[in-house]
């Protein structure tokens, strides 16, 4: 019986084994199904929570509206408001109702600034849909006098404060900028460093300004107003460019005379033909070149025009050429005549021995041989205009005293035979010696006839030119000195004091 009982405990007892081992492995086989489960649910929720934060951001970054708000949201909104409102002066009267996010004012403000004032901050709020400008503008006198009138108040007192610091900046502005004027002022130091007058004008003026700005700037940094400074350099800018295209002529004559004095083309007292027009120079100026005309008139012409016109300088190379034309009779001989011509020339005493002068054959006319002389004087002390006259007449008088006889009109007439006849016998002559074509000429108009005339035209023509010659007043007339009257005036009108600075210097190195 023992027996019995021994072994039914134990079966019993394998029994409740063998069930625990069947529920282990059961719960070991669906424990990885049930954290995959979990795993899966988990990244749902994440993946929820993700889709909820870009959602979120969308709305953000897009404006969008929520689309479950809350009673929560609204009172906190309400609230919010409210709060800043009642820290601003002027918008305590205002009413705020906020229903689904939507913000309502109402109420009253002094003016149309306290009311955009309020949309302003209501409308920053994050959770704020839209607002209602339901706000009425009193426009009361009092109270919006009483508002500017702190705010001048206010104005005052700071201003009244700030005065010590604003005359410390006012005095520290001035110190500079005196200090930049009395600089700018040592003109034997600027015109040490730069010879060129002009040059030395402009370093000046810029180390003027320069201090200005410089002192401005100090001012306005201990201040505390730099965005003044910016403020003032941006409309400087803006005023520059604007004036810059309207004065486009002005700073091209500026810029052209910096370059005349750079390059100092010609000096005082030269005479030089510019854009065709003649005269001797007097000064250079910031503005204008100015000449005085052989007519003894003062010509201004502007610098731009100078530099970029044509100059002719007569003084830089003293030997100049005149040039003259005379004609002589088909039947002389040229060359004999141009020997006559330059015999005479050279007996003048102001025609350079070198380079001596010539003469060339230029054309040959119907009744004339045209000859040309090239003669070249010393233009510093002998007058142009005056030579050249004189040496035309010498070589005139040369030619005809050798017997040149001087082109003029010849005329040849054709008759009939019956008119040819009558002439014969008028002037006594038989038919054998003319043909019945022939040309038959005036009596004047041979070469034999027209020597005798001018033979005897010319003894009293010379007759009456000796007698006036005699004159003593008559030695001007051969007199080709250059005029010293103009050269006195040209010399008052460089020592003449003025403003302008003059830009030509002797120091200076020439183009």
């Amino acid at each position: 019986m023992a027996a019995s009982l021994s072994l039914a405990f134990n079966t019993r007892h394998w029994r409740h084994i063998a069930t625990l081992m069947t529920l282990l492995l059961g719960a070991l086989i669906a424990a990885p199904s049930h954290a995959g489960d979990e795993l899966s649910s988990a990244a749902q929720v994440l993946s929820g929570s993700a889709s909820e934060a870009e959602s979120s951001a969308n709305t953000e970054t897009h404006g969008g509206i929520e689309t479950t708000p809350s009673p929560r949201k609204d009172r906190d909104i309400q609230a919010r408001i409210a709060g800043i409102f009642s820290e601003i002066e002027g918008l305590d009267a205002v009413n705020i109702s906020v229903v689904q996010g939507v913000v309502t004012l109402s109420g009253e403000t002094a003016n149309e600034k306290k009311a955009q004032q309020a949309i302003s901050l209501a409308s920053r709020l994050t959770d704020v849909v839209t607002v209602n400008d339901a706000i009425n503008r009193t426009l009361d006198v009092q109270d919006n006098v009483s508002t500017v009138f702190q705010e001048l108040t206010a104005q005052a007192k700071g201003l009244i404060k700030a005065l010590p610091l604003l005359l410390v900046g006012i005095v520290l502005f001035a110190l500079v900028t005196w200090f930049g004027v009395w600089l700018s002022r040592r003109q034997r130091l600027w015109q040490r460093l730069t010879p060129n007058p002009f040059v030395a004008e402009l370093v000046s003026q810029t180390i003027r300004v320069i201090f200005v700005i410089f002192g401005l700037i100090l001012a306005l940094s201990l201040m505390g107003a730099e965005t003044i400074l910016g403020t003032l350099l941006g409309g400087a800018g803006v005023i520059g460019l604007a004036v810059g295209f309207a004065v486009k002529d002005t700073i091209e004559n500026y810029i052209a005379s910096l370059m005349l004095s750079i390059r100092q083309p010609f000096r005082a007292r030269d005479q030089v033909v510019i854009n065709g027009q003649e005269g001797i120079v007097v000064r250079l100026t910031s503005r204008a070149t100015i000449l005085m005309t052989l007519d003894g008139n003062q010509l201004r012409i502007p610098n731009a025009d100078v530099f970029k016109g044509t100059i002719l300088n007569y003084t830089s190379n003293p030997e100049r050429r005149f040039t003259f034309e005379l004609g002589v009779d088909a039947d002389d001989d040229p060359l004999a005549a141009i020997k006559v011509g330059l015999d005479a020339v050279h007996q003048l005493p102001f025609v350079l021995e070198e380079p001596r002068a010539i003469g060339i054959i230029t054309q040959v006319g119907d009744s004339n041989i045209v000859l040309e002389f090239q003669v070249w004087v010393d233009q510093s002390n002998t007058d142009f205009s005056r030579a050249r006259s004189i040496a035309i007449r010498e070589t005139k008088h040369a030619l005809e005293a050798a017997g040149f006889s001087l082109p003029e009109p010849i005329y040849r007439l054709r008759f009939n035979a019956s008119l040819e006849q009558a002439l014969e016998r008028f002037q006594g002559q038989s038919p054998e010696h003319l043909g019945s074509d022939a040309h038959v000429a005036t009596a004047d108009t041979t070469p034999e006839t027209r020597g005798a005339r001018q033979s005897d035209d010319a003894h009293p023509a010379r007759a009456r030119a000796k007698r006036i010659l005699q004159d003593p007043s008559a030695e001007a007339l051969f007199d080709a000195r250059p005029d010293d009257k103009l050269m006195e005036k040209v010399e008052q009108e460089i020592a003449r004091s003025d403003e302008e600075t003059d830009l030509l210097n002797k120091r200076s190195p020439r183009e």
